[in-house]
């Protein structure tokens, strides 16, 4: 498939291994994108003034350079913020989205999709968000999903869009925005030992999905690629069985521990995107890739695309990867992040091999670290695996599901 790297003048070169954006054929996925220079820190014009601190909001400010700059990203790419049709925005600060928001339907007076999730932290510091954006080419047929059988959005998005064979849905919690946590999704205090609160939201959010996703003409069994932020990963165990029995044949998935959502008492969120019925797909197995000890694939390719299930550095037997350790004897002798970084790219590397195409064909990257004091020294591994790098979104997380893990790789690939 044609594709080319988006660069431009008009928006900030990156500082570390990554390109502004990718379009491959009518997609074109963009960097995740902060409020800095990539020179001073955050960036001048969006700092609020300290002589006049009462006269501007540092995260509107920041929102809209973020915005302004995407925006120059996508008219590079041959479309513009209008054709945007999937959103991901990372929160250092739940209490900043009000503000955020008011911002945001000044830029899309049509709202995509979009999923909000509080993080730990920002690459830059003194940077309050991440957007990540992918959008589709102008003249892309496409349709907003509206299902009244799910909850209206009590912000400025929709439910979902439908481009050609790819549904793309916003993400969802367990609320009905009207209570908060939604009554049926809550365990009743009188019976406290009767229902669990993980497995109820769970099923709330799933079956709202499963009427989006029939209001745009397909069902579960079509995700091809779905993110759980889950606000304590101890609920993982008690969510994975509530998702077996959605899906039994399961898509690749990326499981993540975060700061917060924005609902209260909402314990988990999840971003699921599908493809129509009839669409050939192939579910990727491979034996040099760890088996997935929980309840998702490898990957699966539709299409000429290809959704890798997110991979940390276990092999799912002993914890960390033994050769994903630093060896105690010789602590001096290695680097635990580069360790584990070229164990998780070699992983996926053979997970991409086995559905066709490469690392070099990577078109979309996210990257869920632990710990930003890492990123340095995992951005030099980076730099060996990806010559040419593929636009990227780098974010602070609260944790991963194998303790000791330290970053977690999400890739999209599209097949040349």
């Amino acid at each position: 498939m044609r594709r080319h790297v988006i660069k431009t003048a008009s928006a900030p070169t990156p500082l570390a291994n990554y390109c502004q954006g990718i379009a491959a054929g009518d997609v074109v996925y963009a960097a995740g994108q902060i409020a800095s220079d990539f020179k001073t820190g955050v960036a001048p014009e969006v700092l609020v003034d300290p002589a006049f601190p009462y006269y501007g909001s540092e995260i509107q400010r920041q929102t809209r350079y973020i915005l302004d700059n995407l925006s120059t990203t996508f008219k590079a790419g041959g479309c513009d913020l209008q054709d945007v049709v999937k959103a991901q925005v990372f929160l250092t600060d739940l209490n900043d989205f009000f503000a955020f928001d008011q911002i945001w339907k000044q830029y899309f007076p049509a709202p995509p999709p979009r999923t909000t999730i509080g993080i730990k932290a920002l690459l830059v510091p003194g940077c309050l968000v991440e957007i990540d954006l992918v959008a589709v080419k102008p003249g892309v047929a496409r349709k907003v999903i509206t299902s009244k059988s799910a909850p209206t959005p009590l912000a400025h998005y929709c439910q979902g869009v439908v481009v050609g064979d790819t549904v793309y849905a916003a993400g969802q919690i367990a609320s009905d925005y009207k209570t908060g946590v939604a009554p049926e999704a809550r365990v009743d205090p009188a019976f406290p030992y009767y229902g669990s609160e993980i497995q109820r939201q769970a099923r709330y959010i799933l079956e709202n999905f499963s009427t989006t996703f029939n209001a745009a003409g397909c069902e579960l069994k079509d995700v091809v690629k779905a993110q759980v932020f889950l606000t304590d990963l101890a609920d993982f165990f008690h969510f994975d069985q509530v998702w077996k029995q959605y899906f039994p044949a399961p898509p690749p998935r990326t499981t993540i521990g975060i700061g917060g959502l924005l609902v209260p008492g909402c314990k988990v969120e999840i971003d699921l995107t599908a493809v129509k019925p009839g669409v050939p797909r192939k579910v990727i197995t491979t034996k040099t890739a760890p088996t997935p000890l929980a309840h998702y694939c490898q990957g699966v390719v539709v299409g000429s695309t290809v959704y890798a299930a997110g991979q940390i550095a276990s092999d799912y037997k002993t914890g960390v990867a033994p050769e994903a350790r630093v060896d105690p004897a010789f602590p001096y002798y290695g680097s635990e992040i580069e360790r584990q970084a070229r164990y998780v790219l070699d992983n996926l590397a053979a997970a991409f091999k086995a559905a066709g195409c490469g690392l070099n064909d990577v078109v979309k990257a996210q990257v869920f670290m632990t710990d930003l004091d890492d990123f340095f020294a995992f951005d030099q591994v980076w730099k060996e695996y990806f010559p040419a790098p593929p636009p990227r979104t780098t974010i602070g997380i609260g944790g991963l599901l194998v303790p000791g893990c330290k970053l977690e790789i999400d890739l999209i690939a599209v097949k040349r």
